[in-house]
């Protein structure tokens, strides 16, 4: 076989196996500390790295960032700051993975994120950014919005729907809209994740061979490969009419997953000056034990049935 027709086997076998280990990563990921880092590393290093990131330097980075992460959540509550952050991109750019390290280890009450789903008929009639206004953040929150208001500037134009007049109205209110957030005391941080044209194309055909991401593509994620080039000139435009000096575009280079969730996250901690607060650790108070108290049994039946405890019985001979 000619290296030729032998080279894109290859990439895409390469691409699999990054995806094997990009699934593992994350299983590892939910229950990462430190002390267990190298052992847990130990178990999947045989798989042939794809990433140019050692995968140790990752989880290193990842934790400490996350860390990081605490602390600014910690400040924006003791300050009661307001803060959201955009992420737009093309379908598989990896925003939601973006989120998912951002949130990972955050106080949900605190962060959260937003993905709304397309407007309803009634939404349809209300004045454009209004369905996204109750979701801004009060004082001591952070939002983060898979997808925002920029559907407009994207898929609406690309797919059309929305009319002319109405994407030209959007070009005109949304820089009016986003000063009026930031002249109220929001913090607005917009990510743009951008992949080429065979990075998307690899990711889509991963995905539909994958029966745990198949929900990933939708029949609009679908037809948006087909107008790729219509969706690069709507994304040209996009960042042309609405880079504003109060908030600006910041684009996350996301061909390797792994580089741009840490790049992502390490720009995100400079754009608010935070310091550390101070942890004060609480009491644990003395449990009170009343003699008179006696627990009821609990009903068998009541009882969620033990699938495993075969597997458990097993594991110990």
């Amino acid at each position: 076989m000619s290296a030729e027709k032998a080279s894109p086997v290859s990439t895409f076998q390469k691409r699999v196996n990054a995806e094997i280990q990009d699934n593992l990563d994350e299983d590892i990921e939910l229950e990462l500390e430190d002390s267990d880092l190298a052992d847990l590393l130990a178990e999947t290093e045989h798989l042939p790295m794809h990433d140019t990131l050692p995968r140790q330097a990752y989880f290193n980075e990842l934790l400490r960032l996350q860390r990081e992460l605490i602390k600014l959540q910690d400040w924006v509550v003791a300050k009661k700051l307001k803060l959201v952050v955009i992420f737009e991109g093309r379908d598989s750019a990896g925003k939601g993975g973006a989120i998912k390290r951002v949130t990972q280890r955050l106080n949900p009450r605190v962060c959260r994120a937003v993905a709304l789903p397309a407007p309803t008929e009634r939404e349809s009639t209300q004045w454009y950014f209004q369905r996204y206004v109750p979701h801004l953040p009060a004082g001591g929150e952070i939002v983060l919005f898979d997808r925002s208001w920029y559907n407009r500037a994207g898929v609406e134009r690309v797919m059309g729907f929305c009319t002319d007049e109405q994407y030209e109205d959007f070009f005109q209110s949304a820089p009016e809209f986003e000063r009026l957030l930031v002249r109220s005391g929001i913090v607005l941080v917009k990510y743009w994740f951008s992949i080429t044209d065979d990075e998307q194309h690899l990711r889509f055909l991963m995905r539909i061979n994958d029966p745990l991401k198949q929900w990933k593509l939708s029949p609009m994620d679908l037809e948006s490969r087909r107008r790729w080039e219509l969706y690069t000139k709507a994304k040209e435009t996009m960042l042309e009419r609405t880079h504003i000096p109060e908030a600006p575009w910041w684009v996350v280079e996301a061909v390797d997953k792994k580089r741009a969730r840490l790049n992502c996250i390490a720009h995100l901690l400079t754009r608010i000056p935070y310091e550390e607060v101070p942890y004060v650790k609480p009491l644990l108070p003395k449990r009170v034990h009343n003699p008179e108290y006696h627990r009821n049994p609990v009903p068998h039946e009541m009882y969620v049935p033990d699938h495993y405890a075969t597997l458990v019985a097993e594991g110990a001979k």
